[in-house]
């Protein structure tokens, strides 16, 4: 008898509370944040076109002064415009208080004009990143805004793009779809949000820069190997697959990891011929990743055990697609930070005047609601094991006795 097993991995990270650790000024990346983050290099790649006049452009407009007021000196950003071609509005840049009255004034005298090439905007974009020469620690990704169908340039969705997240978002009812998922879907972890709404870019844009400010994990990769069992298939959604016949493992790169993010990753496994119910080693898995305070890589073993023959039904973790107008459908998934910056995107939309907390006290507030995160994070490991070790021998008992009624037609062994 052979046995079909679904083994579901999930992969959470909690970021680590170090206290003031405050940034010195190097002279690129600025100073003033409490935060213990290396910060974040973003660039904005944002469609001009003529077909973005009017109330668009006004709504484009507030929701960059949101991320704009919501980044710390440590963070970065840069803003590429384009429409027939592209421009930078300003260089890679520290949000200081200075530079973030220049950057608002910058975005506030946008005008729409002229054609959509959405291909020279994303290429200097990634220029702008591939030449940076701060890159240790941070984070970064590339938010690409565009509300029509390219008609300047080359295709954009053949652009390479390498290992950068681009994060995409579809504004209004006649963007292009097919060539801003596949640019997403290109990319290292990016996501493609369809923001038909108008009223809805605000909070598209804040579900972005509320991961963004909070990776904890950064290239993050996670290796099957089978030991007893046969590896079917390992399902991961877009994140690309890499295979090692010889030592007979599948090795997902599955990108950056924000704080208290959960990945999911399915695989498919045949076990080997059982007479009787046994326990089984089915899985080494092992995991690789870059911390978001330190590079260095950190290669962690876990080795599934005692498994039991039976069939496990999940729905893997489905990240570079999101869509709608109600604006928690634009949510492929929600972190505390996520939640917050929802809120607070509604309510600067409604009135931009209002003003917005730091992102240190956004750090301070999370911290303040659970304030026990550092402790729990060493001993959460310890519970979540016990309790899987709980359900699998309880599992392995209630499965032994249905597949021993079913071979012998005997009842519970302590029922004779």
């Amino acid at each position: 008898m052979m046995a079909y097993f679904r083994e579901k991995t999930c992969i959470n990270h909690t970021r680590k509370n170090k206290g003031d650790n405050h940034q010195e000024n190097d002279g690129t990346t600025g100073t003033g944040s409490g935060s213990d983050r290396s910060g974040v290099d973003i660039v904005m790649v944002l469609d001009v076109s003529d077909s973005m006049e009017g109330e668009k452009l006004k709504k484009m407009k507030i929701a960059m002064l949101f991320m704009i007021k919501k980044l710390s000196p440590i963070d970065r950003l840069l803003i590429v415009t384009f429409n027939g071609g592209s421009h930078r509005l300003c260089p890679l840049r520290p949000i200081t208080e200075n530079s973030q009255g220049e950057i608002e004034n910058l975005v506030n005298a946008l005008v729409a004009n002229g054609g959509t090439n959405i291909s020279t905007g994303l290429q200097t974009g990634l220029k702008v990143l591939n030449e940076r020469r701060l890159t240790s620690g941070r984070a970064v990704g590339i938010m690409l805004m565009s509300d029509g169908q390219q008609n300047v340039g080359g295709d954009a969705a053949q652009v390479l793009v390498g290992n950068v997240p681009v994060y995409t978002f579809g504004f209004g009812a006649d963007h292009d779809p097919r060539v801003l998922n596949a640019i997403a879907n290109h990319s290292m972890g990016g996501t493609f949000s369809d923001v038909r709404n108008q009223n809805n870019l605000s909070i598209a844009f804040s579900q972005c820069l509320a991961g963004l400010l909070t990776v904890v994990v950064r290239d993050l990769k996670l290796t099957v190997t089978k030991v007893e069992s046969t590896i079917l298939k390992l399902s991961a959604e877009n994140y690309p697959l890499s295979y090692d016949d010889a030592a007979s493992s599948v090795t997902v790169s599955l990108g950056d990891l924000y704080n208290k993010e959960v990945r999911k990753v399915i695989v498919d496994l045949l076990l080997p011929p059982a007479s009787s119910p046994a326990g089984s080693n089915v899985l080494n898995i092992t995991y690789t990743y870059r911390s978001a305070d330190v590079e260095v890589d950190e290669p962690r073993n876990l080795t599934k055990s005692k498994a039991s023959f039976c069939t496990l039904f999940e729905t893997s973790h489905n990240r570079p697609f999101a869509r709608g107008d109600d604006p928690k459908e634009l949510r492929l998934f929600a972190t505390p930070r996520m939640d917050a910056y929802l809120e607070q995107a509604k309510s600067f939309d409604e009135d931009p005047r209002k003003p917005l907390p730091s992102v240190d006290e956004d750090e301070k507030q999370e911290l303040a609601a659970e304030p026990l995160p550092p402790m729990v994070g060493g001993l959460s490991y310890y519970i979540q094991k016990a309790i899987w070790v709980y359900k699998e021998g309880t599992a392995q008992r209630f499965v032994g006795e249905d597949y021993q009624r079913e071979l012998f037609g005997r009842g519970k062994p302590w029922e004779k």
